[in-house]
């Protein structure tokens, strides 16, 4: 049977495994965080998967306190970088398959088409470098892994853009959202269901992919406060403003659309549209706080 260790697991996308491995008894899984295990610890790592005889590893941790990592590069290369690289070498010395999610801050935001693969990546933040010097260090040590692109994460659990909103919505009259930064929102459930779709298909690759996923659709941060305020219904004005009137220590990307197409066609998946996954997760938030 096949045994899956989750790192990060108290995280957006690791809750997200746990509300789903009820639905996969064909795995075992270990979920693991911090205080179970410390992915910057190479022997913590070696002897938790050598004792659990695991199979495959999904890495969900991250740092992903964007504007803190441009003074604190060291506590974001720390877990995006050398946490990786640990994994990474743990993997490859006991044959484990490895996921690893990555970032849409790997690119610079200056495509006018939606990014491929293998576009060339500039990052503008130290977020988005210690995201890709974590997937250098990945490809480099690990012949058998996949790196998942993403963006716009969100989800019922932790900190994200929905619950800011839906925190400041009842509470002020109006909000200010830039409506100059294009890219596409990732439900946190669809991005986990994928990659547990998709693991029975990794006997099948011999060497390491890297693939984006977002939900369908094309949207600015503006278009999306607005429909959770409107689907919510909440009585909050939405106000678009440029990036320039909101600066923020970390530079983003202006576009980030993802390509999809790769991972689509490789495994046969259909991906939700975003208001559609948008309007499930709300609808899970609610149902989780009566």
């Amino acid at each position: 049977m096949t045994r899956i260790l989750v790192t990060g697991s108290n995280g957006q996308l690791g809750n997200e495994f746990r509300i789903l491995s009820s639905k996969y008894n064909k795995y075992i899984f270990f979920f693991t965080d911090i205080e179970e295990l410390d992915i910057t610890d190479i022997n913590a790592i070696d002897a938790f998967v050598k004792d659990n005889y695991i199979n495959i590893i999904i890495n969900c941790a991250a740092y992903t306190a964007v504007d803190n990592a441009e003074k604190d590069r060291k506590s974001a290369d720390m877990i995006n970088n050398y946490a990786v690289k640990q994994l990474a070498l743990t993997a490859e010395k006991y044959n484990c398959f490895l996921f690893h999610i990555s970032t849409d801050y790997v690119f610079d935001g200056t495509n006018h088409r939606p990014y491929v693969e293998s576009d060339i990546t500039n990052p503008l933040s130290v977020y988005g470098q210690t995201k890709l010097d974590g997937e250098k260090s990945m490809l480099s040590i690990c012949k058998k892994s996949i790196i998942i692109r993403t963006s716009w994460l969100y989800s019922e659990f932790k900190n994200n853009f929905l619950k800011t909103i839906l925190k400041y919505g009842k509470q002020r009259d109006e909000l200010n959202i830039v409506f100059d930064q294009i890219g596409t929102p990732t439900y946190a459930g669809d991005l986990a269901e994928t990659i547990l779709e998709i693991i029975s298909e990794t006997k099948n690759i011999s060497n390491n992919q890297i693939y984006h996923f977002s939900n369908e659709g094309v949207i600015s941060w503006y278009d999306f406060a607005k429909e959770i305020i409107d689907i919510s219904k909440i009585k909050c004005n939405i106000n678009p403003i440029e990036t320039k009137d909101y600066p923020l220590p970390a530079p983003r990307p202006s576009y980030s659309v993802l390509n999809k197409s790769k991972i689509k066609n490789h495994f046969k998946i259909k991906i939700p549209y975003w208001k559609d996954s948008l309007k499930v997760c709300l609808k899970n938030f609610y149902f989780d706080k009566q």
